[in-house]
């Protein structure tokens, strides 16, 4: 017992949801994986593999959340120039070759393994988010040149991972603009940055509606410009088609998607027992929710909710916990790339958001994001290890006890400044100002 403890180190209740969404993604990419599992011929390969990356990222998890989070800091330093490299390669590759997956250039393969670099860039853009946030507190709030110098970086990795995955930059510049609301932005600075992506998404979805096909393709690096147009269409084309004449092969994703979800119940199908998983190509994937509640039910897809709502509240009550400003931020950045990335996962699942492409976090079958997940819950448990470690210190301090002497004659303290030095004090500084 006492090595369990040594080795699960950090906040128990994120352990337990840690826990809990890899089992369900055991048992639902088991399920979901039929289409791999006919492609391979092996009926234990695709979940095999499956849960050998979740066993290395428990691993991941183990090592991060023992490291200190001061270093963490030190992450963007080889991180960011390292992510900007390798989209830009991708990117580069995907012009001069035509090599791409779906119709965009988001992986790369180096000695054999395959990843995607946008993986590793939102780590990067998190974390330098947060030490900028931290760095530029003052009693107004964030220096504008914090504000300056987050949207630059931003933008950069944006722009190179907007061309190939408009879903994935859109998510994470949505993480950076509510990461500066809680690390108080100027509010003037956030409106007239909201109110002009606004006004720039509407522009841009109006062009895609407006322009034909024929000349969306022919614009440089606009090869996507198609495919999302496909998909806002199909999304804001709400007209009731009957069941006789509705195309099901037009959009089998959709399609399939909504009758697994239509045909479930409370309790579902039972685990195994689902249907529409040998039509969804992507069920172990980006649709793996839309099994989930055909397998599981209503009740099931309360259950995957309600745990990331548990991961999002959890970790607001760690970061209040902390007395430095760089981890709250962190962790807070943390939560919510993970918990934006499910609710559009399962969103898009259930017919209220067009097709994204984005997986499940720590649910969906994959690699590069399965170990940066990880890496993230890991770093979030380093964080309440050290908020503990706070607590501990109070509780200790409290209970102090204090001796003071007196004078023998009057019976008053011989040193009033005793008192005041025995007394226990906690310095809690609201920013890093200065580096730890």
């Amino acid at each position: 017992m006492d090595l369990l403890k040594s080795i699960f180190k950090g906040d128990k209740v994120i352990w337990i949801i840690f826990l809990f969404l890899c089992l369900i993604s055991i048992t639902e990419v088991f399920s979901a994986a039929s289409t791999l599992t006919y492609k391979s011929g092996d009926h234990w390969g695709p979940i095999t593999q499956h849960s050998i990356l979740l066993m290395v990222g428990a691993v991941i998890v183990v090592l991060v959340h023992n490291i200190p989070y001061k270093w963490f800091q030190v992450f963007p330093v080889f991180l960011l120039p390292l992510s900007i490299g390798l989209l830009a390669f991708v990117m580069l590759m995907g012009v001069i070759t035509g090599d791409r997956v779906n119709g965009a250039a988001r992986w790369m393969t180096f000695m054999g393994i395959q990843f995607q670099p946008s993986e590793i860039a939102k780590m990067a853009v998190v974390i330098v988010t947060a030490f900028i946030l931290s760095k530029g507190q003052d009693e107004d709030g964030a220096s504008p040149k914090a504000f300056k110098r987050i949207m630059i970086i931003t933008c950069i990795v944006c722009g190179l991972i907007l061309p190939e995955n408009y879903s994935t930059g859109m998510l994470l510049f949505g993480t950076v603009y509510l990461m500066m609301c809680i690390g108080r932005v100027s509010a003037k600075k956030l409106l007239i940055l909201g109110g002009g992506i606004l006004a720039f998404v509407i522009v841009f979805v109006t062009f895609l509606l407006a322009t034909p096909n024929d000349t969306l393709e022919k614009i440089p690096m606009g090869h996507r410009f198609t495919t999302v147009k496909s998909r806002i269409s199909d999304f804001t084309n709400k007209q009731e088609i009957p069941a006789a004449k509705f195309d099901i092969d037009g959009d089998a994703q959709v399609a399939h998607a909504r009758i697994a979800v239509a045909t479930s119940n409370v309790v579902g199908k039972g685990p195994g027992n689902s249907v529409q998983r040998d039509f969804l190509s992507q069920a172990f994937s980006d649709f793996i929710y839309a099994i989930i509640i055909e397998e599981l039910g209503l009740v099931g897809g309360i259950v995957v909710v309600f745990l990331y709502i548990c991961l999002l509240v959890r970790v607001g009550r760690i970061a209040k916990k902390c007395d430095r400003t760089f981890p709250a931020f962190l962790i807070i950045g943390i939560a919510l790339l993970l918990v934006t990335q499910a609710l559009f996962n399962m969103m898009v699942a259930v017919g209220l958001a067009p097709v994204t492409g984005q997986p499940l976090p720590l649910i969906s079958k994959g690699g590069t994001s399965t170990f940066i997940n990880c890496a993230y819950i890991g770093m979030i448990l380093s964080v309440s290890r050290y908020t503990a470690k706070l607590e501990e210190q109070k509780m200790h301090d409290a209970q102090v006890p204090i001796l003071i002497s007196t004078d023998e004659s009057t019976g008053q303290p011989a040193n009033s400044d005793a008192q005041t030095a025995a007394e226990p004090t906690a310095k809690v500084l609201n920013s890093d100002a200065e580096f730890e």
